[in-house]
């Protein structure tokens, strides 16, 4: 699968933008705040419908403008799919497939699965528990269309039981024939995530360490331990024996929204001991684990986004990754880069792939040969 061209309206710093791709390797570069990474984030939003930078959709509209398009084709053997996504200030967001809009947006999150690999990755380890739930439920919603509907549930009545303990606390007394119904959902929905989300472990453990011994030689042992509060031995009784501390703090304590998963190497926590070298070899394994799981779901290569990570990988790792690419361990790549000689030279020997280079300016990107970079 490949995304063989993008069109853009208002799209962030894009007035009006058109561009075809390679199925292969893909490099757009400039100089730095030019546009790169939102043409990286168009890709993504066409792939999940939504911003990878951003959680409010009106941001990705162009300033001063009322209305954003991205429209993408995407071709998987001889099979081309047209998909857009517009949104006008104040209306809802649509997303339409072929020309035929969705019910719900849900139906479309992993059609055409991506990874991207990108600076503020640190956060899933400086960050608390939700940024750590957020990347692996991202991995279990684009291969596990079920997973994500439960979320979806549990997420809606953690919302509504909350919003009645507010309440509760408010007016100083509990109304439990108008709690148990969400409290029941909790356990409806969240179970079947605490199952499924231990099962996950064991299958993406094995591919998460096996990329993390090839980037450092199997130096450490790294381990990603799954830590829940809820005791499926009698989790009713459990939320039942919480519900004064719920009032009391106006929020629901037990559950599978406060699960966590423990980064570990050798045994010890990697946020508070890990070095700087360490978090990058576990972030870069923990992308690389998601993409081949990925690959093993949908029985092809997702679109690997690479956004400015050649400054911050050592020799080492930017050798084991090219490494990778060289030997097509991965389908279509989209790079960015601010020193465009250097994605020049690290691609210009890979004969047997197609590389394409955009320079990218002030909302505008144009194709670009390889030895105009080389010179300059």
């Amino acid at each position: 699968m490949h995304l063989q061209k993008l069109e853009l309206l208002n799209f962030k710093n894009y007035p009006d933008l058109s561009l075809d791709f390679s199925p292969d390797i893909n490099c757009l570069v400039g100089a730095n705040g030019s546009g790169k990474t939102n043409l990286l984030d168009a890709v993504y939003y066409l792939s999940l419908t939504k911003s990878a930078f951003h959680t409010t959709d009106a941001h990705s509209i162009k300033h001063e403008e009322a209305l954003m398009v991205i429209r993408g084709w995407f071709k998987r053997e001889e099979n081309v799919d047209t998909v857009q996504c517009s949104l006008q200030q104040g209306q809802r967001k649509l997303v339409m497939r072929n020309r035929k809009e969705y019910e719900r947006l849900s139906e479309h999150v992993g059609r055409y699965p991506i990874v991207l690999i990108a600076p503020n990755d640190t956060d899933v380890i400086r960050e608390g528990s939700e940024t750590r739930r957020k990347f692996f439920d991202g991995i279990l919603s684009q291969i596990d269309s079920p997973y994500l509907q439960n979320l979806l549930r549990y997420n809606h009545a953690l919302k509504q039981r909350n919003s009645l303990l507010k309440t509760f606390s408010d007016q100083g007394r509990v109304q439990h024939d108008l709690l148990e119904p969400f409290t029941l959902q909790l356990l409806q929905y969240g179970l079947p995530l605490l199952e499924r989300r231990r099962l996950f472990m064991q299958e993406y453990m094995p591919l998460f360490e096996h990329h993390y011994r090839n980037l450092t030689d199997g130096e450490e042992k790294v381990f990603i331990r799954y830590e829940t509060n809820l005791d499926d031995t009698n989790p009713e009784k459990l939320m039942q024996d919480n519900l004064q501390r719920d009032v009391a703090l106006q929020r629901t304590r037990i559950g599978v929204h406060r699960d966590d998963y423990a980064f570990e190497i050798d045994g010890f926590s990697l946020k508070k001991y890990g070095s700087q070298g360490q978090q990058k070899s576990f972030l870069i394994a923990l992308k690389l684990a998601q993409f081949d799981l990925l690959r093993e779901h949908k029985g092809f290569k997702p679109i690997l986004l690479l956004d400015d990570i050649f400054d911050k990988l050592d020799d080492r790792r930017m050798a084991r990754l090219m490494e990778l690419v060289s030997g097509h361990a991965f389908g279509q790549l989209f790079v960015t880069d601010a020193r465009p000689e250097r994605s020049a030279r690290l691609f210009k020997d890979l004969s047997e792939s197609e590389v394409v280079y955009f320079y990218v300016e002030k909302g505008t990107a144009v194709p670009v040969d390889e030895q105009t970079l080389l010179r300059d």
